[in-house]
């Protein structure tokens, strides 16, 4: 089996808490908006006496007031909370969908929707984290799940706005207040709370994060693949000339075929070819549609056809492009997720605006021309990263099926073994060493050794062993690589753990969990595990670092919570009285 094939296989990402269903369900409300309007588009030009390009302002306006706002989403949502930037941006989109619903004028439209752009940007960025953060089954199952609510708001948007826009222009940003309303609702009673980070995100990360090359090389690929992907969603409906219900048919046609490929499509595609001839072989035939478009933008059969085959295309890129974004970014995902929204939505915001001044200046065909040139661009932009598509191809196989890097003698008792390395010890461990274990969950933080401790004077008073488990870092924060060398250093870690137990006396024995595919998950493997062993009781630390990673660690912690089946112990870094907290 080759490891791109074991990257295709994971838990079914439906499988989810209520609080995750409500945040992508409100993720499906915010896609909306993307295709929402394109029914309607001909349909305002006319009534408003507003030509093509002052219309397509409709997308850029949005799109680029999004794209600027990501940058300050992490410096919000570190400063008030992941749940209530949530209720911040939804507030916000409610608020400005409704006034666009009012406008009189194409000018306050255009204004309305960029102050609706604010609220997107401050929704998708936290929305992403959360549910990465947050998830069953993690982050590859959770990036799916998003790039479900993305194609299904893409494909319903459309058809709303057809339905509602063949009444009036007005009716579909209406309709996305309502909407909108009841997701805003769903997130304050179902989502909880997260605790706020210790430290507070800088204004200039996302754009500092943008020098790691890989980043800024995928984030790049998007921006060409938007600039031909909001080229065809905005500036397509005019050379068709159909009404708006026949307009929504055939955008929502596209948006449908979106989010089948982005969910079921690109991981059987990724399994086959790889990350990188996936995402190669995507760009070429979505470059070739985009051509066919060019050349025959005339023949009204041909463009919805070619309109409708893009959504494929579009979807494949959508869900694989993120995924390899999310694992070669060598800095948190809430960072990652706002940089590369930054690049990704800059390229489509502009490009409805610049087709319609091509169109005024050179004809209907030159933008869809540009469209086809940008994704060719982004090719050769992606093949300068080939090597790390590779490690990113290398890290999610990893994540899935531990098994593509073998690993010692697997722990007799794990039906999951494959989750956990065995650190070898010289201590000697009784022959039952998992029923009515203490199971001591630790990291690489200065909290670690207290956990330790609690654990083993836990251990003496009920005559346990202690299960040290140890979460790699570089596989939980989403490094490019999680190598030989990384796996040594935590089974190191973990060996001064039992060491430290050994001379108090306490049997133990060591693990290294590597394939945490997010920190919520984390939390779940620990309390699956502590369940097969029979452990009497958890002991963890409490969340000691901010940014993303403490967004990660109250998800990890409320994970365990939710999966645990035994007592869970957690160890404040600030109390003097360890022997009380034991």
């Amino acid at each position: 089996m080759t490891a791109h094939a074991r990257s295709s296989r994971s838990v079914n990402p439906f499988k989810q808490p209520k609080a995750v269903f409500a945040v992508a369900f409100a993720c499906v409300v915010s896609f909306m908006g993307i295709g929402l309007v394109d029914p309607i588009l001909p349909a305002i030009s006319e009534q408003l006496d507003a030509t093509p390009s002052q219309v397509a302002l409709l997308f850029t306006s949005y799109l680029v007031v999004t794209a600027v706002a990501m940058l300050i989403t992490n410096w919000v949502s570190s400063r008030i909370g992941a749940k209530r930037t949530l209720i911040a941006g939804l507030a916000l989109i409610v608020v400005f969908a409704a006034l666009a619903g009012t406008s009189g004028s194409i000018g306050g439209i255009v204004g309305f929707r960029a102050g609706w752009g604010i609220g997107n940007a401050l929704f998708i960025a936290t929305s992403l984290a959360v549910i990465v953060a947050s998830a069953s089954g993690g982050f590859v199952g959770a990036i799916i799940l998003y790039e479900t609510a993305l194609g299904v708001g893409i494909a319903v948007g459309p058809l709303l706005g057809g339905l509602l826009g063949n009444v009036s222009w007005r009716g579909p940003f209406y309709g996305v207040a309502v909407l909108m309303a009841i997701a805003l609702v769903a997130t304050v009673v179902l989502v909880e709370p997260i605790p706020l980070p210790a430290r507070k995100t800088g204004l200039s990360e996302p754009l500092r994060a943008l020098r790691h090359r890989g980043l800024l090389t995928m984030s790049l690929t998007a921006l060409c693949y938007n600039w031909a992907f909001f080229t065809v969603l905005g500036y397509a409906p005019f050379p068709m000339g159909l009404g708006a219900i026949q307009l929504g048919l055939v955008f929502t046609g596209w948006g449908a075929l979106v989010a089948v490929f982005a969910v079921f499509g690109a991981p059987r595609l990724q399994a086959r070819l790889g990350i990188a001839r996936t995402l190669y072989a995507s760009l070429a035939l979505f470059a070739l549609t985009v051509l066919a478009i060019a050349i025959w933008t005339n023949n009204r059969t041909v463009l919805i056809v070619c309109v409708i085959v893009a959504g494929v295309f579009i979807g494949v890129n959508n869900t694989v492009t993120t995924q390899a974004v999310m694992t070669v970014a060598p800095v948190d995902r809430a960072v990652a997720s706002a940089a590369y929204g930054f690049v990704r939505f800059i390229g489509g915001g502009l490009a409805p605006f610049a087709a319609g001044k091509l169109v005024e200046a050179f004809g209907i065909h030159v933008p869809f021309y540009i469209g086809a040139g940008a994704l060719v661009l982004g090719i050769v932009i992606l093949s300068t990263a080939h090597g790390l598509l590779k490690e990113a191809e290398k890290v999610q196989a990893e994540q899935v099926d531990p098994t593509a890097n073998p690993a010692p003698e697997p722990v007799p008792w794990a039906d999951a073994a494959a989750s956990l390395v065995p650190v070898e010890h010289d201590a000697v461990v009784p022959g039952d060493a998992g029923r009515g274990a203490i199971v001591a969950a630790v990291d690489g933080s200065p909290n670690a050794e207290r956990v330790t401790e609690a654990a083993g004077r836990l251990a003496t008073i009920n005559g346990r062993t202690v299960h040290v488990v140890h979460a790699e870092e570089s596989a939980v924060a989403g490094d490019a690589a999680t190598g030989a060398d990384d796996l040594e250093s935590a089974r190191i870690a973990v060996r001064k753990h039992l060491d430290r137990l050994a001379a108090l006396g306490i049997p133990a024995v060591g693990h290294v969990l590597r394939n945490a595919t997010g920190h919520g998950e984390v939390g779940r493997l620990v309390a699956e595990h502590a369940e097969r062993t029979g452990a009497r009781a958890i002991v963890v630390g409490a969340p000691t670092h901010g940014g993303l990673s403490a967004l990660m660690d109250a998800s990890a912690g409320q994970a365990l919570m939710r999966h645990a089946t035994c007592d869970v112990v957690l160890i404040n870094p600030r109390s003097a009285d360890l022997g009380a907290a034991a």
